[in-house]
């Protein structure tokens, strides 16, 4: 691979790895190039405790140092032969403060030829809530980034990122100190966080995995019904009961309700007790959990700023469609034509209908029956950032009504129960949009824009060029009858 480490260089690279040296764990993510959506190529995970006791002894702990070191023996060996375009070593917390800190980087260049970057805690915090921006672009808020040894906390507001602060207010840190005294230097410690970030907190975003472990807890104790923890929205008040709940369990009660490892559920208790104050001090309006931090960060790094001002969405529903679609570049087309029915939309709607043209056809290989079911599948579970999820529903919903309508549409009715009454409507409406314009031309770029839907005096009327007559049949007068019928409108086919 040459050299094993490449900096920040502001390219769009084919395969970027990060390797990222935290206090709890060691991993490995390999992005497939640095686009605006991130695509997993690989991932991998293991909890070495390097932190652990450093707070104590002032040393990492030996035994996670030597988890460590044979976990990035791995990594840098698997990265050889993925050939990566870039490799990143990013340590925290626990290196930059342990005495043995230094040490333990140059073992690591020395045995794996890996450069550690060792981030300060300013640098840690930035590096995290640009990883929220690769999820939320327009975020306004506060990213709360919680590791094995240390709490980061950054404002963002709108693509950009204000104060940013840090603090040893996480489960490894906290550990050392005894159970009476813990309480009190949590407050204190907040209360001086908050000076230094007053105003309104619009938003919280949740970063770490005890976090994660924490939301995933929650959906488990409240039957909520789509259980994907990226982007999941829930109230202050009701995460703050879950909370209070944990701090007092144990990992046999949490083993109950999740399937979360072992040696995550048992910080969840410490992390509780952070997050019952944290949310108590800043007051969010809306909490949100992110399951992108400091490696896509990383990735925002070296993503060129013209990548950056994309829309997560819309890329990934790009790169989907050129992957797997039969007629890549189609749906562009579609999208145009479809906008005439839903021109009074908000921009939350249309940027879904635009999306749901770009996947319309990426299931097409599956079997007929199944293709709603998979349709709804592939989004509602699907890695996407920039969406919702009900965003995510509403977008899986068209879908499975571009091949089927009506309560064959429907393959999960307790997550379509998320969504109202008139989305559910309108998710019918674009599917059989969708299934019009789809079949219409046989996926034909040149001949779907010799037609055109409108909107006249309480009618829908599809207008054909002269040349496109022949395509008018028996299937196309019924698809846009049901279109039609949908909208409570008469319907007729004009060729011009």
């Amino acid at each position: 691979m040459g050299k094993r480490v490449k900096q920040f260089e502001g390219l769009d690279l084919s395969r970027v790895g990060v390797v990222d040296v935290g206090s709890n764990s060691v991993r490995l993510v390999v992005f497939d190039g640095a686009a605006r959506s991130p695509a997993y190529f690989f991932n991998e995970k293991v909890l070495c405790g390097l932190g652990a006791g450093v707070a104590a002894t002032g040393k990492l702990n030996p035994e996670g140092r030597r988890s460590a070191l044979s976990t990035l023996r791995r990594f840098v060996s698997l990265a050889e032969r993925m050939n990566l375009s870039s490799l990143t070593g990013v340590a925290t917390a626990a290196v930059r403060e342990a005495e043995d800190g230094p040490d333990f980087v140059a073992e690591v260049a020395r045995e794996t030829g890996l450069e550690l970057r060792v981030v300060e805690g300013i640098e840690e915090a930035r590096l995290a809530a640009q990883g929220v921006l690769v999820g939320w672009p327009d975020a306004v808020g506060l990213t709360v980034d919680i590791g094995g040894a240390s709490m980061e906390l950054a404002r963002v507001h709108g693509g950009r990122i204000g104060t940013c602060v840090t603090s040893k207010l996480a489960p490894l840190s906290l550990a050392d100190i005894s159970a009476k005294k813990r309480d009190g230097v949590i407050a204190n410690t907040l209360a001086d966080l908050r000076k230094k970030l007053p105003g309104q907190v619009e938003e919280m975003f949740l970063v770490g995995g005890s976090w994660r472990a924490i939301a995933n807890l929650h959906m488990a104790r409240t039957n909520y019904p789509l259980n994907v923890l990226h982007a999941y929205e829930v109230a202050p008040d009701e995460l703050l009961e879950t909370v209070e709940w944990a701090v007092d369990q144990d990992t046999a009660t949490f083993r109950e309700l999740v399937t979360t490892s072992e040696a995550r559920l048992a910080l969840v208790p410490l992390a509780a007790q952070v997050l019952r104050q944290v949310i108590k001090v800043f007051a969010p309006d809306r909490i949100a959990v992110s399951s992108y931090g400091l490696r896509e960060g990383v990735l925002y790094e070296q993503m060129s700023p013209e990548a950056r001002q994309l829309d997560p969405l819309t890329e990934a529903c790009r790169h989907m469609e050129i992957a797997a679609a039969r007629f890549p570049g189609f749906g562009e087309a579609l999208y145009q034509w479809v906008q005439p029915l839903f021109a009074l939309e908000d921009e939350w709607t249309l940027r879904l209908i635009h999306a749901a043209c770009l996947l319309h056809d990426v299931n097409w290989r599956t079997h007929p029956d199944f293709r709603p079911t998979a349709s709804f599948e592939s989004v509602t579970r699907a890695n996407l950032g920039g969406i919702t999820h009900r965003g995510r529903i509403f977008l899986g919903l068209m879908l499975a009504n571009r091949y089927k309508s009506g309560r064959r549409a429907r393959p999960n009715e307790d997550l379509v129960g998320l969504l109202s009454a008139d989305q559910q409507r309108l998710a019918e409406t674009v599917g059989r949009t969708l299934r019009l314009g789809s079949m219409l031309t046989g996926a034909s770029v040149d001949a779907l824009q010799q037609s055109r839907l409108i909107l006249s005096e309480g009618e829908i009327v599809l207008i054909l060029d002269g040349a496109m007559a022949a395509l008018r049949g028996e299937v196309v007068e019924k698809r846009l009858a049901k279109l039609a019928s949908n909208l409570g409108l008469n319907h007729r086919i004009q060729v011009d």
